[in-house]
């Protein structure tokens, strides 16, 4: 097969591939392809072909209204005909206007280049009238609501279809287990929702193993039971145990409700209760109201009650006080694609004004925290974790040791024994690599950097942590393990500090 144009050849086995060779052509817009000349040789043929005119290459033409709708010139040429047609009904799709055809008429040539008049025929503008909920529809009346508020009498085209698709893929409650559908009607346009209930009740628990301040071998750990949207109205209740080698016990009771009478206002109660040996013990309780700013963000108020007793007499690093304040939150979450990591994205923060009311004193105190986290995805299976936190007592009087922050361990400061580190002062900050071996499991390797200030310490402490870990699914749950060592710089490296941390995540 010899192209007298280009004079290209191409060599095919029989009669029937030079056959489906030459129709190939016509199927690539050389509609008027002939062969001039077959010379026969004992062992060959060779065809001569002439493609002539491609019709996808051609002087187009369009009225003034629709080359002013496309912001192009009225008379223009295209190499690429066929693309020229699909990216302008892609335009028009945008517009909302799903049935539009793009018509192309043939007007001759001119100069051996087709002339071409290009038309659109446009149906009703589209928009989405109608969300509609199939199998499992029993969710909270605000949740519709939001979907209806962000939705509908939007312009039916894809971005608004990839956006609906977006916010129920990722969401914490529900699951979206196919794309959205379309029915179009003669005067409406309604969206099919197929969503699914997420099984996200989760049982956490933790088992240590280190050395207490003493060197001796200690087992300690956590449970932590999650019952979410069990009532099918998106709500949170929360109960926590910890215990730490210093023979520390913390309960955790908090409940989350997200619409209040089918409003955008939630509620989110937290009661804590920390009690260390006989020496003393803590009660908190926090009520919260906020608002909905989207999906993923929150803002709200909150009050703080708390009430420290200390328990020994003889004890004199702590005193007998409550505490009443205000306070404003945020919480912003991005939700990750990758289902063994928590989160994309999650930020935390509040400030507080407390007045703290000792036996014989009274003082203001302005307390802040903040935690932020974010998974970065650097090439292939290669991904970063940056996280942080820090939080701040700012007060006139010297704080005693039941009202300083308590942190460090498993998801804290790793390397340290749980809330083993007092503080009135603190900020760490940590890189975490992470290899994805699978979307079943992981393996990391991480390094911290500290600062934590004690009123009862001179200067200071700045603390290091490093380890390794690995993560992977089983039938019962997530597994966890880690090995991590931190130590104060300045002091050598112990061996003995080193902490090991197994734990289950199971959904149910």
């Amino acid at each position: 097969m010899i192209d007298i144009q280009s004079n290209q050849k191409k060599e095919v086995s029989d009669s029937l591939s030079a056959v489906k060779f030459l129709d190939s052509l016509s199927q690539n817009y050389y509609y008027l392809t002939e062969v001039t000349n077959v010379k026969k040789t004992e062992n060959s043929t060779e065809i001569y072909f002439d493609k002539k005119q491609n019709f996808n290459i051609a002087e187009v033409h369009v009225s003034d209204s629709l080359a002013k709708q496309l912001n192009i010139s009225q008379n223009f040429r295209t190499k690429n005909l066929d693309s020229l047609k699909q990216n302008i009904n892609q335009k028009f799709r945008d517009k909302g206007f799903a049935f539009n055809r793009v018509k192309a008429k043939f007007k001759g040539f001119k100069n051996e280049i087709p002339q071409v008049d290009l038309e659109i025929s446009l149906s009703e503008k589209r928009t989405i009238d109608k969300l509609v909920l199939k199998d499992y529809d029993k969710v909270p009346k605000r949740f519709v609501k939001n979907l209806d508020e962000d939705f509908l009498h939007k312009t039916y085209d894809d971005k608004n279809l990839l956006k609906i698709n977006s916010s129920l893929q990722n969401h914490p409650f529900v699951l979206l287990e196919r794309p959205p559908q379309t029915l179009f009607k003669k005067d409406s346009t309604e969206i099919y929702l197929f969503l699914k209930k997420k099984i996200n009740s989760t049982f956490d628990g933790i088992i240590g193993f280190g050395n207490d301040k003493t060197d001796k071998f200690t087992l300690n750990g956590s449970l932590n039971l999650n019952l979410k949207n069990i009532f099918n109205g998106f709500e949170t209740i929360n109960l926590y145990w910890q215990r730490n080698p210093d023979s520390g016990q913390t309960f955790n009771l908090g409940t989350d409700i997200p619409y209040l009478f089918n409003s955008k206002i939630g509620f989110n109660l937290n009661v804590n209760i920390y009690r260390q040996d006989s020496t003393f013990a803590t009660v908190k309780a926090i009520p919260a109201f906020y608002y909905h700013i989207s999906s993923n963000q929150k803002i709200g108020i909150r009050g703080t009650f708390e009430n420290s007793a200390v328990l020994d007499s003889l004890y004199t690093g702590g005193k007998d006080f409550t505490k009443q304040g205000i306070g404003v939150w945020y919480q912003f979450t991005k939700p990750t694609e990758t289902e063994i990591f928590q989160y994309q994205t999650r930020i935390n923060t509040n400030i507080d004004y407390l007045r703290a009311n000792y036996t014989d004193q009274r003082f203001n105190q302005i307390q802040y925290f903040i935690n932020a986290e974010n998974n970065f995805h650097l090439a292939g299976n290669h991904y970063l974790n940056l996280n942080g936190e820090s939080a701040l007592i700012n007060a006139k009087n010297e704080l005693n040791t039941n009202e300083l922050f308590r942190f460090g361990g498993w998801n804290s400061l790793r390397g340290f024994n749980e809330n083993s580190l007092y503080a009135e002062f603190y900020a760490y900050g940590g890189a975490e690599y992470r290899y994805l071996v699978n979307p079943q499991n992981f393996f990391d390797v991480f390094v911290q950097y500290g600062v934590l200030n004690n009123p009862n310490l001179e200067g200071q402490i700045k603390l290091y942590s490093l380890g390794f870990g690995f993560k992977f699914f089983l039938p019962i749950g997530l597994m966890s393990v880690q090995i991590s060592n931190g130590s104060q710089f300045g002091e050598a490296f112990n061996f003995k500090s080193t902490k090991i941390s197994w734990g289950i995540l199971s959904r149910f």
